[in-house]
């Protein structure tokens, strides 16, 4: 395993969690309303996403 081969791992996965948080902020910045129109927040809260649990404590 070669140093640009773990940096590149590294930024794979930056990219994606930026991604990630970039599509959460969209749908939690959605009115209430709307969010339950097209079933946002999930009822499966991911482990890896605290953000998503606050968002299904605002939903209640």
């Amino acid at each position: 395993m070669s140093i640009l081969s773990s940096v590149g791992r590294i930024a794979t996965r930056y990219s994606a969690a930026r991604a990630r948080y970039r599509s959460e902020r969209a749908l939690l910045s959605l009115p209430i309303e709307l969010r339950k129109d097209i079933g946002w927040p999930e009822i499966v809260v991911d482990a890896h996403s605290p953000r998503i649990a606050i968002s299904l404590s605002e939903a209640r």
